[in-house]
């Protein structure tokens, strides 16, 4: 029996199950709504070590060592680690993951990462190429910004529309039984540019791929937006929260009711200075681990769409005057 389901998704036949999750964050997520339900929040941004990228590869290997203890198993355990980041040659991910000696699929999808590697774990376990597998991902303010926008130094102006990078890492094991929230389905996302050039904007980027991988999801399994408990996107924020609602809108589904945005719960938008909310690989990530799964877990959803939002630009395509793509991966998961 195929478990191709329409154009872009796949229906498991076999759910790959989420057995373990472990979320790490920096002091100013911690210091948010969500403070108290993250398993690690650190007092300072560099994590003990000399630089942002090496920070942010302590991130990963923690939140993978928390994972695997909670799982009870060990590295040897794992065949597979997919893994990804922000970083130029995904270096928080391979000095990161490196001593653990896991064989490794080094992804990016830019912020969607999340979502990428828990689609990619999930056909391998359903396949029965794995009996387990690990998916994580990061992101870091320090390293982001130095890369993508300023060095912390400088102390540019943000404008409204900008998102603010999570520092933290959210690791995930996979398994093909066990735990309370199996993954039964996945929409693989397409690359959509709708030819937005503010780097800054990451919502109004990011917001027609959601919107595109969303709607393909509704045909592809039939459904409406109220058969999920909640659709949740990965990092919009508030101003691309208000677009992804117009624009499903236009394809004739509201999903104003059901809809969450990661960067709109990680961050105070009263307290906290982060202007339109939170962005980056470690947002959709330890979000999902720290709040998602553990409400799919007890059963208060019985079944969500958690789809990671990327913005694919490099500082090379923007400095070139590229317009920023954006892409969006779907992951159905249900209690179980």
């Amino acid at each position: 029996m195929t478990q191709i389901a329409g154009q872009q998704s796949i229906k498991f036949d076999k759910s790959a199950h989420i057995i373990s999750a472990a979320s790490i964050v920096g002091k100013k997520e911690g210091e948010g709504p969500l403070g108290k339900l993250f398993d690690l929040v650190g007092e300072e941004a560099s994590f003990g070590e000399n630089t942002w990228e090496e920070a942010e590869s302590t991130l990963q290997r923690e939140a993978c060592q928390l994972a695997l203890g909670k799982a009870k198993l060990l590295p040897t355990q794992m065949r597979y680690v997919f893994c990804g980041d922000l970083l130029g040659q995904l270096i928080a991910s391979s000095f990161g993951v490196m001593n653990f000696n896991i064989p490794m699929f080094g992804l990016y999808g830019a912020c969607s990462t999340c979502g990428e590697s828990l689609s990619l774990g999930a056909m391998a376990v359903s396949a029965d190429y794995a009996d387990y597998v690990m998916a994580v991902t990061s992101s870091h303010f320090g390293s982001a910004e130095k890369q993508f926008r300023f060095p912390l130094e400088y102390g540019n102006q943000r404008p409204l529309a900008a998102t603010w990078t999570v520092t933290g890492s959210g690791a995930f094991i996979l398994a093909k039984k066990g735990g309370h929230a199996r993954i039964t389905g996945i929409t693989t996302g397409k690359i959509v540019d709708y030819g937005v050039k503010d780097s800054l904007n990451m919502g109004a980027c990011m917001a027609p791929a959601a919107c595109d991988t969303i709607y393909q999801n509704l045909m592809d399994f039939n459904r409406q937006p109220d058969d999920y408990d909640k659709i949740i996107t990965g990092d919009l924020g508030y101003v691309g929260q208000t677009i992804l609602i117009d624009l499903l809108k236009e394809k004739g589904f509201d999903i104003s009711r059901v809809h969450m945005d990661c960067g709109i719960e990680i961050y105070d938008r009263e307290t906290q200075d982060t202007h339109s909310g939170g962005s980056g690989c470690g947002c959709s990530a330890v979000t999902l681990a720290a709040k998602i799964l553990p409400n799919v877990e007890k059963g208060a959803w019985k079944r969500v769409l958690f789809v990671p939002t990327g913005a694919l630009l490099s500082p090379t395509s923007f400095n070139e005057g590229q317009s920023v793509p954006g892409i969006a991966h779907g992951v159905v998961i249900e209690h179980c």
